[in-house]
């Protein structure tokens, strides 16, 4: 599906709204839900699958609560995971949670429909998880209308606190952060730049493993959030050989124009 409009069943059958432009170079996916109207009111290609880098950690967090009674130390960890994107948090939970088993759990209990675990020669590798912008979107639903309300609370709250620099030193501002006003609470993915950032973000703390490329030759840079009274998606896969500096420029430009183009 490639159109910018919603579909029928989830949207009203007014005007086209404006177009966005997608970056030459860039395969883009993007949704904006509208809680308060209780529909789609932009989309695109939201059935194409991504690697998922770090936009899979909400579904380790919530995986996680659900299968444990996670202590304070956990919550913790739990919340460096989400609030600064730590890899090596991440890996610990994708250890504990059997691997590939969080993604198969998660899959029926929140409704899934794109959303795999990693290729089976890679099965320690969380980031390469194969997700697409409308199983996001309904990762946010459950979120926030399934989960129990103190797991919402938990992830939603770290979300919040989205810190400007994640623990691998990767500045996590690009997109929603950058483009759209509070309040918001936004969960970034960020694969296939090396694994040190050319320039480090400021007050960033270098501490996490490495989740190399998938092998494809090409990065992707995710932002998804919760933006007021709306859920936003972006997904792209950027140009090889894309700076972080560069992506996160086009990314920051096409969510504000998704946003936009949401509202009109």
């Amino acid at each position: 599906m490639t159109s910018e409009s919603p579909r029928a069943t989830s949207a009203s059958p007014r005007a086209r709204p404006p177009a966005v432009k997608v970056p030459a170079g860039v395969r883009a996916s993007y949704v904006v839900y509208d809680r308060k109207l209780g529909r789609i009111v932009l989309q695109r290609e939201v059935e194409r699958t991504y690697r998922s880098a770090s936009v899979v950690k909400i579904l380790l967090a919530l995986d996680y609560l659900r299968e444990h009674r996670a202590s304070a130390a956990d919550r913790d960890l739990l919340g460096l995971m989400l609030r600064s994107s730590d890899d090596k948090a991440a890996t610990e939970f994708w250890r504990r949670g059997g691997r590939a088993e969080v993604i198969r759990r998660m899959v029926p209990r929140v409704g899934l429909t794109e959303t795999a675990p990693p290729p089976s020669d890679k099965p320690g590798f969380w980031g390469y998880t194969a997700l697409s912008a409308e199983d996001v979107l309904r990762t946010y639903r459950y979120l926030l209308e399934k989960a129990p309300k103190a797991h919402r609370d938990f992830v939603v709250g770290q979300l919040r606190k989205s810190t400007p620099c994640g623990t691998d030193g990767f500045d996590q501002t690009f997109g929603i952060p950058s483009a759209l006003e509070r309040p918001w609470a936004v969960k970034q993915g960020w694969s296939g730049f090396g694994t040190l950032p050319a320039a480090p973000c400021r007050g960033g703390s270098v501490q996490s493993v490495a989740v190399p490329d998938l092998g494809l030759g090409r990065p992707v840079l995710h932002t998804t959030g919760i933006v007021a009274d709306k859920i936003v998606v972006v997904l792209t896969l950027q140009p090889p050989g894309s700076s972080f500096r560069a992506a996160s420029a086009r990314v920051t430009a096409l969510t504000r124009q998704v946003y936009r183009a949401s509202t009109r």
